[in-house]
């Protein structure tokens, strides 16, 4: 029971990593809302919620803790994939990437402050990539998001040392999940698709959403209480290979 007495807001938690995550913390003793933009019915604790209504993330945040009866933590998970060349690329689509990847993160984490201060200590993780580390082709928006989400937790954390508050991201690299799927399986040739993606790795193979979840559980647990502004690769070697 590592998070036994936490109170830990997990958004886009209806599916792939976030729902991994959230199982993994109810596991581990910790009290769970999820938020998300669709319905999550198997728990007691589900805020709907389109982090891409800016003005409906603060009042979600505020919901989730006071029906939990404070905020002890937040998992930054929800995202959104773009590939697409810059060429191609209009101006709303790489804002629709920004803003559902680094600014919607940035609002949950100001509106749960107060909350999180309250209770005198906190953790804050951002479920960022690997394409955070090591950039992708046809994909600049999504890097340009993610690296920002890097370098936004490594400032937060310097801001927030004072308050108790410790702040780290995790760089997935290939997960199996709904939306990593899709960037493949819809390839001319999917498993050659695949087999060039694995190619780019250490260990060849996908990996798994609850490896992300152990690795945002270590660094939530008191295991990880000298660690603040780190971003750990989960990637399967990616990052150097």
């Amino acid at each position: 029971m590592r998070l036994g007495g936490r109170r830990i807001l997990v958004t886009g938690a209806a599916s792939g990593i976030g729902r991994a995550i959230a199982h993994r913390f109810v596991q581990e003793g910790a009290q769970v809302a999820l938020l998300d933009r669709v319905p999550i019915i198997d728990t007691a604790i589900a805020i709907q919620c389109d982090l891409l209504d800016q003005a409906a993330i603060a009042p979600a945040v505020t919901d989730a803790a006071a029906r939990m009866g404070g905020l002890d933590g937040v998992v930054n998970c929800a995202g959104a994939d773009l590939m697409q060349s810059l060429e191609d690329m209009s101006p709303a689509a790489w804002q629709r990437i920004i803003d559902v990847n680094l600014t919607a993160p940035m609002l949950v984490c100001r509106a749960a402050l107060p909350a999180m201060k309250a209770a005198g200590r906190g953790t804050i993780i951002a479920v960022a990539s690997g394409a955070a580390l090591r950039p992708l082709p046809n994909r600049t928006a999504y890097c340009a998001a993610k690296a920002g989400v890097v370098m936004f937790c490594k400032s937060l954390s310097i801001e927030l040392s004072a308050s108790n508050i410790r702040v780290n991201a995790v760089c997935p690299g290939i997960i199996d999940t709904p939306m990593w799927r899709s960037s493949w399986e819809g390839a001319p040739d999917p498993e050659a698709e695949l087999a060039m993606i694995l190619d780019r790795y250490v260990i060849k193979r996908v990996g798994q959403p609850r490896e992300i979840a152990d690795a945002a559980l270590f660094l939530t647990s008191d295991e990880s209480s000298y660690m603040t502004g780190t971003a750990i690769a989960v990637d399967g070697g990616r990052t150097f290979h």
